[in-house]
């Protein structure tokens, strides 16, 4: 879930991206989250050194995701920022804008619901959660779908909670708009959420899934006009499971993008659901019950493949969307993403359970031999953020965030290279505290 592409992870409210391009799936950093890359003269930024708040710098738009001003340089986003006191309300949502050297933690904004929420009854939400991100309206600037709480008095359909901000040449500035899903897309009395972005009809236009009830889907297609509607939205799309989860991936190089849907929140089985010419309708490989999910060139065909996390283990199936050849990773994944942090064309496989692994992608497979573990530089608890090519230099990076409590935490980029991840001093440091002086 958790995403923002990004992340090459699939996994329950972990949004943050969308695919368009095939193309991009032979990098697999760059269509999900985010990256940097280290070189020799490129200063580490510490947190100390880089208070100052820096105008976000302005674009003309771009096809690079994650990039919310358009001016060709990924972004990253944060939920759960640090907060001044424990027990105090959530700040809202973080964007530190990149540069041309990767990250620049001084071109950042805080975006909270007081301030560009929609109302809903009259009442602004009291919570942003960032969920997925695309270029909704095809504009060059990558949108962003995000949770809110609308009030609802548990009669009838509940309101959609999700909403959109519009990217922008200054970023995501302006006021978010209420995702319209049209009556005749809605099933059942759930609450219509679990956006996931992709192009699953092929016609070049990021379109949304969200969740509708009891094994149906919502399919809204692209492009979105600027308050909130879809270009077209038929009847439910009926699905193998509960939950759907991005980024979503062109699995099988037909030019359509693809999702993998779990049969419920947390541990379960899922399966992957095939786009085409009418959406994501039809039902390839089933996957094993795990924690989580992630996509990735991890060797062994022309295909993607699917890593599926266990406490257990981590079950790996080989080109989908048949999947038929099988893989034990003796590793347990709670949590996991993918993404080329060596640029060879196949990816690595990154573990954020018990603590921080990389596996080599190789032609023959994923295996734990050569297992490299990052350890950031702060301690507590770490988990990744984002992978995706933060300094474009066409290899992946590794964004991570290590919490020591709801008052302190590090963020950290470990740069890709061609020798992969290895164990230096990160590209960039910063805390989320500096929005707290914004």
């Amino acid at each position: 879930m958790k995403v923002l592409l990004t992340r090459w992870m699939v996994h329950v409210r972990k949004g943050t991206l969308g695919l368009a391009a095939f193309s991009c799936l032979f990098l697999l950093a760059a269509c999900g989250t985010d990256k940097h890359a280290g070189t020799a003269e490129h200063t580490p930024v510490q947190a100390a050194d880089a208070p100052a708040l820096l105008p976000v710098p302005r674009g003309k738009g771009s096809e690079t995701p994650d990039d919310f001003n358009g001016d060709g340089h990924r972004d990253l986003v944060l939920n759960d920022l640090v907060k001044a006191e424990s027990h105090t309300d959530d700040a809202g949502i973080g964007i530190v804008y990149g540069g041309a050297h990767g990250l620049t933690p001084g071109a950042r904004q805080l975006i909270s619901p007081g301030e560009q929420g929609a109302p809903t009854g009259g009442q602004l939400p009291a919570v942003f959660d960032a969920e997925a991100s695309c270029d909704l309206d095809g504009d060059g600037f990558t949108d962003l779908v995000v949770s809110t709480d609308p009030p609802y008095d548990g009669q009838g359909q509940p309101p959609v909670p999700l909403q959109i901000l519009f990217g922008s040449p200054g970023g995501l500035t302006g006021q978010a708009v209420k995702l319209v899903v049209p009556e005749t897309a809605r099933y059942g009395n759930d609450w219509p959420d679990q956006p996931v972005c992709g192009d699953f009809d092929g016609d070049g236009a990021a379109d949304l899934v969200v969740h509708a009830s009891t094994g149906h889907l919502s399919y809204l297609r692209g492009p979105f006009d600027r308050k909130g509607a879809p270009d077209a939205a038929g009847a439910p799309i009926a699905s193998p499971g509960e939950a759907p989860t991005g980024p979503a991936a062109d699995v099988n190089g037909d030019g359509y993008d693809d999702l993998v849907v779990r049969t419920a929140e947390g541990t379960g089985t899922s399966a992957v659901v095939l786009g085409g010419p009418t959406g994501p309708t039809r039902t390839g490989a089933k996957l094993p019950s795990g924690i989580d999910v992630a996509l990735g060139r991890f060797g062994k065909g022309k295909a993607l493949d699917a890593a599926v996390g266990g406490m257990d283990g981590t079950a790996l199936r080989y080109d989908l969307p048949d999947a038929t050849a099988r893989a034990t990773l003796d590793s347990p994944g709670s949590v996991l993403d993918a993404g080329d942090f060596d640029g060879d064309g196949l990816s690595e496989l990154v573990s954020s359970g018990s603590r921080l692994r990389v596996f080599r992608g190789r032609a023959e497979g994923l295996t734990a031999a050569g297992a490299v573990t990052v350890e950031p530089p702060a301690r507590g608890t770490s988990r990744v953020l984002a992978v995706g090519d933060f300094d474009g230099d066409g290899r992946a990076d590794l964004a991570v965030r290590t919490y020591r409590g709801e008052t302190a935490d590090t963020v950290t980029v470990h740069s890709g290279t061609e020798k992969g991840l290895v164990a230096a001093e990160p590209a960039v440091t910063f805390s989320t505290s500096a929005f707290l002086a914004d």
